[in-house]
């Protein structure tokens, strides 16, 4: 049976609800491996942005998935291509460390030249949705339309508090999973945790490094 390594990743933002969190992807991998008979040797889940030219260089578990993978000559499975990244660039990249990906939702037989195009189409529509946004916001400026609510500044604090609030909760939703597996192989206490965090490369919610506390709020966060 083929040996594969799982590579899951989230964003710090929601994706729970998009279809796109831990367990979802999670459970598309085993659902595939079971179908083409290949086990998952080890799994590496990252919490942190796909976008930006260094981001390989933020995403220490993808470069720990990639170390596992050349070791034991196994691919990288991951549910969806934008796992890795919309980037066609970062895409050659990931092509060039000479380590096979397979992406489920494209199928065991996708080559790299496939993977190439599939980069480019998001990158483009990437591209699009945001060239549309511009342009729609230039026309209602030119009609006279005033952009923004600047009438009604106690309505958008209480959205941005709201928004800060989700943004918070799904940033909780996500490492969860990876408090737990760490919690799994007996760190009990939140220092314990928050030194496993950390050395597995994750950020804190604010982007720096883990403290008991910051465990200790998201570990309360939990429903």
């Amino acid at each position: 049976m083929q040996q594969v390594v799982s590579y899951i990743r989230v964003s710090t933002n929601g994706q729970g609800k998009s279809g796109l969190g831990i367990e979802a992807q999670r459970e598309a991998i085993a659902r595939f491996c079971d179908n083409e008979g290949m086990a998952i040797g080890s799994e590496f889940v990252e919490v942190e942005t796909g976008k930006g030219a260094d981001a390989l260089e933020r995403r220490p578990q993808l470069r720990a998935a990639l170390a596992s993978a050349r070791k034991g000559k196994a691919p990288v499975v991951v549910a969806k291509l934008c796992r890795l990244s919309r980037d066609v660039a970062f895409i050659s990249g990931m092509m060039a460390q000479k380590v096979p990906f397979i992406v489920t939702e494209l199928g065991a037989d996708a080559d790299p030249f496939m993977l190439h195009i599939y980069a480019a189409l998001a990158e483009k529509e990437r591209a699009l949705i945001a060239d549309r946004t511009r342009q729609a916001l230039a026309a209602k400026k030119a009609q006279g339309a005033t952009l923004g609510n600047r009438t009604n500044l106690a309505e958008a604090q209480a959205k941005g508090v709201a928004t800060n609030q989700e943004a918070a909760d799904a940033f909780a939703a996500n490492i969860l999973p990876v408090i737990h597996q760490i919690q799994a192989t007996g760190a009990t206490t939140y220092r314990a945790i928050a030194a496993a965090l950390n050395a597995r490369g994750l950020r804190s919610p604010r982007g720096g490094e883990w403290q008991p506390t910051t465990v200790r709020n998201i570990v309360n966060r939990a429903p």
